[in-house]
């Protein structure tokens, strides 16, 4: 009896594995990660219904969001076709393309609310400082993959001036919030290159030499002014203070459980302003409370969880580094606009990532996690030979 049982158990050991096998075949076939697209689309739908409520009920608002959103998921499946060889080996071109596009838009680029940010072509604006955001960290990663880890000096020194370069034309533009993500997006990838202690600490020592004249000489008034409402924002509760204080007002006035979808009163009565960019988490806090802010923010984490175990089961050096520096700075993106909006940082014009209205933002995060995508499934190829 034991040995008929035992022959039944072989015979069906091989039509499992390979049921097995489809399944698996089918997620390589089309280079997704499955865990990682279940997330973003999670937080996609949860995001076009905080804006609907941010945005008073604007269906035509939603539906540019959606527009964008199928363009920037379009984008991610294109991208994760791509092999990633073939994206080092053109790293030096998307840089010096980016960086060209910063250029033209200092003498060329389309202003709006004193800023000079964005480039015209045939009725399309767009903003070329979000390109950077995803062509920084692939030439930084293939300059580095290219060397022997840990980094020398000298190759530290050339990956500080190539991060130096597009963060100095973004400053001017002036973008002080997207330059501190290009230059975070290169420098992340330094870090994971496992770059000496003492040149962290020697990069933190000049960082806090520089602050006074960068104070100075480097950021402008209004940029000033927002760093001191920081510390007293009812010092100018009209003015530079506004948005800090109405965001704390909706954050506590929502209390634990909120005061119910599209019941919030700052964003609809207008005293929170850009409630469906900037301060959207506001609107949620307002409405669903800490646990609706709660669980939008363990659904960041998760995706940042995914992110790093694509990182740390990469192949090489290039997906590794490229892989962290994606996933980091995706983090970075959260944590500067929660802290931003509940008062514990300078308010830098910084979207929460796939809630916030947006569009090039949108595929630029997108073709971002389409690489992810691309080093995931090329990892479990390798693997399952």
């Amino acid at each position: 009896m034991s040995s008929v049982r035992q022959q039944d158990f072989l015979r069906r050991m091989p039509e499992a594995s390979n049921d097995l096998r489809q399944r698996r075949s089918f997620w390589h076939a089309i280079h997704i990660d499955p865990w990682l697209l279940l997330l973003l689309i999670i937080l996609t739908v949860s995001g076009m219904w905080v804006l609907y409520s941010a945005s008073e009920g604007s269906l035509r608002m939603v539906q540019r969001q959606a527009t964008f959103f199928g363009l920037a998921y379009i984008a991610m499946f294109a991208v994760a076709q791509v092999r990633l060889s073939l994206v080092a080996r053109w790293a030096p071109v998307f840089y010096i393309g980016g960086v060209c596009l910063l250029i033209a838009v200092l003498f060329f680029g389309v202003g709006a609310k004193g800023a000079q940010r964005w480039l015209s072509l045939g009725g399309f604006r767009f903003q070329p400082s979000e390109i950077m955001k995803l062509a920084m960290p692939i030439a930084i990663a293939a300059y580095l993959a290219s060397k022997t880890l840990p980094p020398k000096f000298k190759h530290v020194f050339w990956s500080l001036v190539l991060i130096a370069i597009p963060t100095v034309l973004i400053i001017r533009q002036p973008d002080l919030g997207t330059s501190i993500l290009v230059a975070a997006s290169g420098i992340i990838v330094l870090f994971y290159s496992g770059l000496s202690w003492r040149y962290i600490v020697t990069a933190f020592t000049l960082l806090g030499a520089s602050i006074w004249p960068m104070w100075e000489y480097v950021l402008r008034d209004y940029q000033r002014q927002r760093v001191l409402t920081l510390f007293n924002p009812e010092s100018d509760p009209q003015g530079a203070g506004w948005n800090i204080i109405q965001s704390k007002t909706a954050i506590g006035s929502g209390g634990m459980s909120g005061k119910g979808w599209l019941e919030g009163t700052q964003s609809h009565l207008n005293f929170l302003p850009e409630s469906h960019t900037d301060f959207i988490i506001a609107v949620l806090a307002e409405e669903l409370g800490f646990i609706g802010v709660l669980l939008l923010l363990a659904l960041y984490l998760l995706i940042v969880a995914r992110g790093f175990i694509i990182a740390a089961n990469a192949q090489d050096s290039f997906r590794r580094l490229l892989a962290g520096s994606i996933t980091l700075t995706f983090f970075i993106y959260v944590f500067v606009n929660v802290g931003m909006v509940g008062g514990l940082l300078p308010v830098v014009g910084v979207p929460l990532p796939l809630v916030s209205l947006g569009g090039t933002s949108l595929v630029t995060l997108m073709l971002g996690f389409g690489l992810l995508m691309a080093i995931s499934t090329e990892q479990r190829l390798v693997v399952n030979k």
